[in-house]
């Protein structure tokens, strides 16, 4: 237990998952908020869709030239201005709310400029935990920034389903802009970086260096398409949580606020066992695990109509998501030069960027068939693919 917490007495790495936690936590929010409002403006699982993976355009676009950033300044100035955009859109969508001038385009087109500043965010959030821990702390302090990610998703989810439901779209927004504010101060407590010398003055060649680091490396290329495979099948299922309860559960905001909730749930269970886990250990093997327990859950969740069932498969939805949480930025950290850290986890952030290729099909599907067809058709992608990629890994070793 006392291993578990280890990096979380480094104060700098305190404040840095406090401020992950507020942030994180209204986006999480963010994220019922946006599903159920476009469900209740267009009751289209499509349209649904498209404002749920409206963010990924840009991260496709720009993650990459957020990893040069990375490397080139200091990550903590990239956050707090990442973090003061998020503010500014999130109060913009409230005052549509309240001046009833929301449609379903403001939830698109917002959607993507929040993409855009997370282009630059997430390579600095990643890459800025090895700058305040020690090497042996590094497994360690990923998995427990995992875990404060998934903490909020346990709780935020449900607040803000309560929110949602007793004082409406509006008010919830307005929460989210608390949180976000709170994440704001509590990274201005961060240390100022180090200086950063770029080997060159032009990013395409640094872009062209990291591309060659892949090249060569095959343990870093396998976690890169690892994480795309278990982003593109898996991380729709939540933008698709709102038409599944109303279909399927008979439900709304507040029921898939607690399915969210059982998620954060379960990726908080399997954040502190992968925190646990010694800086030594050969953490492959727990990645695939962690994809196949994903799969089977989204899987059965095709087959269920009954809310407490869901709520139990979430769970185990979420201990899945450990592995892409945790686990694989974890190991990708490990085996990558420090001078190429921001870089490598641009291309990570781009997995997310890709998420369209497997949520608007499984929008389509879910209008057509039925979301429970869409689920179960992603759930076996899932598990095959994650067999297939396994194999080739152990083949390839």
């Amino acid at each position: 237990m006392i291993n578990t917490f280890d990096s979380l007495r480094n104060k700098h790495f305190r404040y840095l998952v406090f401020g992950m936690i507020s942030m994180i936590g209204g986006m999480n929010i963010q994220m019922l908020a946006r599903a159920q409002l476009g469900w209740d403006l267009t009751g289209s699982s499509l349209a649904v869709t498209l404002v749920g993976v409206g963010f990924a355009p840009p991260m496709l676009l720009f993650s990459i030239y957020g990893g040069v950033i990375s490397d080139r300044f200091d990550n903590k100035n990239i956050i707090q201005v990442g973090q003061l955009g998020v503010i500014a859109i999130c109060i913009f969508i409230a005052i549509s709310i309240f001046t009833e001038t929301i449609t379903i385009y403001h939830l698109i087109i917002v959607s993507f400029f929040q993409g855009t500043f997370w282009a630059f965010m997430m390579p600095a959030r990643q890459s800025i935990i090895a700058e305040l821990v020690d090497d042996n702390q590094l497994n360690n302090a990923i998995a427990l920034n995992a875990a404060g990610m998934s903490l909020t998703t346990m709780i935020s989810p449900a607040i803000g389903g309560i929110v949602y439901h007793f004082l409406g779209p509006g008010m919830t927004y307005l929460l989210i802009v608390v949180f976000c504010i709170v994440a704001s101060i509590s990274t201005s407590m961060l240390p100022k970086g180090e200086k950063k010398s770029p080997k060159s003055s032009k990013a395409l060649n640094e872009i062209k260096d990291v591309i060659n680091l892949l090249y060569k490396n095959s343990i870093l290329k396998f976690l890169l398409l690892f994480t795309l495979v278990t982003t593109l099948l898996s991380m729709p299922i939540r933008t698709l949580l709102a038409p599944y309860s109303s279909e399927l559960l008979s439900g709304g905001a507040l029921e898939v606020g607690l399915m969210l909730a059982s998620i954060g749930a379960g990726a908080l269970f399997g954040t502190l066992f992968s925190a646990s886990l010694p800086q030594s250990t050969k953490k492959g093997k727990y990645i695939i695990a962690t994809s196949l327990i994903s799969g089977t859950a989204i899987m059965i969740l095709g087959f269920s109509s009954i809310l407490i069932i869901s709520i139990l498969l979430c769970f185990f939805l979420g201990v899945g998501d450990a592995g892409r949480r945790s686990l694989n930025p974890s190991m990708i950290i490990e085996k990558t030069p420090p001078e190429f850290r921001g870089r490598v986890m641009g291309f990570y952030a781009m997995s997310f960027g890709f998420i369209p290729l497997g949520a608007i099909p499984m929008g389509i599907i879910s209008d057509v068939y039925g979301v429970d067809f869409s689920f179960i058709i992603s759930g076996v992608l899932l598990v095959v693919l994650t067999l297939i990629l396994s194999t080739k890994s152990v083949r390839s070793s």
